[in-house]
């Protein structure tokens, strides 16, 4: 699906700025990383799995890149890409997002989202390059409270693997900076959709593959938890926005930064509107097994409004609509 140039290029603060993006080949890098290459500046991926499905390839944008192969908790490894590429922005987008899987694997999520956040960080600090540093945290680090909806005031108090490694990673990345003066931002967003999801489990993307294959949505909850769902694109212009102010204000340095449409949907409401967009008649299955998971949680994003300029250039209908002509062109879905 071709791109709507929905960053425009205002300026050329971003021609030929070396650019690091960790993550690349998930849902957000890869659209990241490709809004980055439209806007000529010269990105070096860090991509631990192969995977040939996602965005990044299905693109092409893998074409526009440098890639370096290996883990984010490779200390060494992240020291020589710092410094061989000369590296001035930072995006640090890779982590164990799923939550069933931080249930059933904590170690590896802790891994992955905790040691690899101080460990870039870390880097950073001693490379004395970087100039700016964008660290995606979560809504999902708030834990729950019974106050909705959450504002960057909320205390961080996950309670769940998943929950806790972001709650945790968030805390060091805002250490780094109110410590040592690392010039890093956090963003919190809440469930992501868009093209090259490949995480079939996940709500949309499972519920649009089921209606391609004529199969009965799933639905793991009861179908009741209420959450927001943050087109793709929008994140991945969040995320320059919030990268191009770090560099114009110092003082963002430490500030975390809640990106929300502020539409927040039950579960089934989302599945219906699937339903409808896609002309389907399919009825969902509810399976009520979901465990370990926040009923409700929603973000206000007047931070970042008010702050940065912000406003999301996608409802979540318009989201969906673009959703589903991605994975039915992905998935060789034949219409008329």
């Amino acid at each position: 699906m071709e791109s709507l140039g929905i960053i425009s290029k205002r300026t050329n603060f971003w021609q030929d700025r070396p650019v690091l993006v960790t993550g690349a080949t998930g849902l957000l890098g890869s659209w990241l990383t490709k809004a980055l290459c439209d806007l000529e500046a010269d990105v070096v991926c860090l991509v631990r799995d192969w995977v040939p499905q996602s965005e990044l390839v299905h693109s092409q944008t893998l074409e526009r890149v440098k890639v370096v192969r290996g883990d984010l908790d490779d200390f060494s490894l992240l020291e020589r890409i710092l410094g061989e590429y000369e590296v001035d922005t930072v995006f640090n987008l890779a982590a164990q997002t799923i939550v069933p899987i931080a249930n059933r694997n904590p170690l590896s999520t802790f891994e992955a989202n905790i040691r690899g956040t101080w460990a870039l960080l870390e880097a950073c600090r001693r490379g004395r390059t970087v100039k700016q540093i964008v660290s995606a945290s979560s809504d999902k680090a708030y834990g729950e409270h019974k106050q909705l909806p959450y504002t960057e005031q909320h205390a961080l108090q996950g309670n769940h693997p998943y929950d806790v490694s972001k709650s945790c990673a968030d805390l060091i990345a805002h250490s780094y900076a109110v410590t040592y003066g690392l010039p890093v931002a956090i963003t919190r967003c809440g469930n992501f959709f868009g093209g090259g999801d490949l995480n079939w489990n996940r709500i949309i993307p499972g519920t649009i593959r089921s209606i391609i294959r004529g199969k009965q949505p799933i639905i793991r909850s009861d179908g009741h938890f209420v959450r927001d769902y943050f087109y793709v694109e929008d994140a991945a212009h969040a995320n320059i926005l919030l990268a191009e102010n770090l560099a114009r204000d110092r003082k963002l340095t430490g500030e975390a930064f809640n990106f929300s449409n502020e539409q927040p949907l039950n579960v089934l409401d989302v599945v219906n509107l699937i339903l409808r967009l896609m002309q389907s008649k399919l009825k969902p299955e509810i399976q009520n097994e979901a465990k370990g998971e926040i009923l409700d949680q929603y973000l206000s994003a007047a931070k970042a409004r008010n702050t940065l300029g912000w406003s999301p250039l996608f409802t979540v209908e318009d989201g969906l609509k673009r959703t589903i002509e991605w994975y039915r062109e992905f998935l060789g879905e034949k219409t008329d």
